[in-house]
Parts: C-alpha cells; structure tokens; sequence
C-alpha cells in the first residue's frame, strides 16, 4: 500500500479471468488510517477491463451469478475485432464502472445491511491497482 496524505493505493491479486474480490478491508484499513469522522471516500481503478462495484455480501452465489450473468450477455465473439481479444472485458468494465463513492458518517462508511465492496476482475489473473482518495468534510 502507497499513502500520500489522503490518498490511498493497493494491489489486488486476481486468480481468474472473471471474478469478483471484496475489498472491504481496504476500505475499512483507509477509514481507519485517514481518521475521517465524516466524508466521503472515492474508490477508482485504472484499468479497461476491471471495475468497482458494490453488491450482496450474504450469499457467494450473488457473485457467481454475476460472473455468469455477464458472460452470457457478453461472451467473447470472434467476430469483435479488438486486436487483444477482450472486448468482453471492455464491455463489462462499461457496465460495472471504474469506481464508487463510499459515504462516510459518524467514522463508519455506510453500506445498506447486505452490501459489500468489490472489485470486478473481467481479464485476470492480473496484479491491479485501487486507489482510494478521502475528502472529510
């Protein structure tokens, strides 16, 4: 992890081509070493064929059924004409976005019962990098 003032980086290790891996300890470890009461905390990846998104934590299955999901909407045809032969992996990028705002309140980020933070692998095994910049306020 790389930290400048309020401005936080990690690496994310992925294990397979489509998968989805909660990050939120690191949301909770940028919580704890920015000290914020109150504010909110931006979530970005700066990659094309991953993203961020908050979804169900409860139940591995709501996962996999992304997974899934995704894939029968935008398998990888071969008659896209990206020469790396992922556009799936672009389009999926589309649909889940590059990043997130967490609202902070009372030192706590708030997160609806069964909500967890995740970041969305569309083109791994890959090391990825998560930035995370905190405005108090």
């Amino acid at each position: 992890m790389e930290a400048c003032d309020r401005f936080f980086t990690f690496e994310v290790e992925t294990a397979e081509r489509n998968e989805f891996v909660n990050i939120d300890h690191l949301a909770s470890e940028v919580l704890e070493k920015s000290g914020i009461r109150e504010g909110i905390i931006t979530v970005f990846t700066p990659h094309t064929t991953a993203g961020i998104t908050i979804n169900e934590n409860a139940d591995p299955d709501v996962t996999r059924d992304l997974v899934y999901g995704m894939g029968e909407t935008f398998d990888n045809k071969k008659e896209y004409r990206h020469a790396e032969g992922n556009s799936d992996s672009h389009m999926k990028s589309s649909l889940t976005g590059a990043s997130e705002a967490l609202i902070v309140h009372g030192g706590e980020i708030v997160y609806g019962t069964w909500q967890s933070l995740y970041f969305a692998e569309f083109d791994g095994p890959r090391t990825r990098k998560v930035h995370f910049k905190v405005l108090e306020g």
